[in-house]
Formats: C-alpha cells, structure tokens, sequence
C-alpha cells in the first residue's frame, strides 16, 4: 500500500479512538488492525514504525508496537 493511503488509514483509526480512555484507545486501535489490515499492511505499518516514521498519531505507534503482544480481554 501507498505509504501516503496508511499513514492516513491508520491515523483515521487512531483520531476516531483518542477519545477513548488512554488503554483502551491503545487496545482498540491495536484490535482493529489486527481484525481488519492483512498481514501485509499490519507488517508495512509496523515496519513504519520500527524504522522511525514520524507522521502516525502517537496512539497509532503506541498500538503497532504491541502488534506482535496478545490482546488482553477483560
């Protein structure tokens, strides 16, 4: 995918979740690009990230780093 078209997905899932509590914000953004991004785009956006990309809403990093954890489910 267009690096421009994910930076803009990922941070329209982080925008529609920064009115959440802090964690739970994390976990929703972390459980939708789990659910709905295909390895693919979850394996780019996490690239992105470990390479020091600047423009994801701080939430959205915060989530793509705990990718690769379980979701936790109360």
């Amino acid at each position: 995918m267009d690096e421009h078209n994910m930076l803009h997905k990922a941070n329209e899932i982080s925008k529609f979740f920064a009115s959440y509590p802090h964690e739970e914000a994390v976990a929703g953004i972390q459980n939708h690009l789990r659910m709905y991004w295909v390895p693919r785009m979850r394996r780019q956006i996490i690239d992105y990230v470990e390479n020091g990309g600047t423009e994801l809403h701080p939430l959205g990093v915060e989530a793509v780093k705990r990718l690769d954890a379980p979701v936790i489910r109360s």
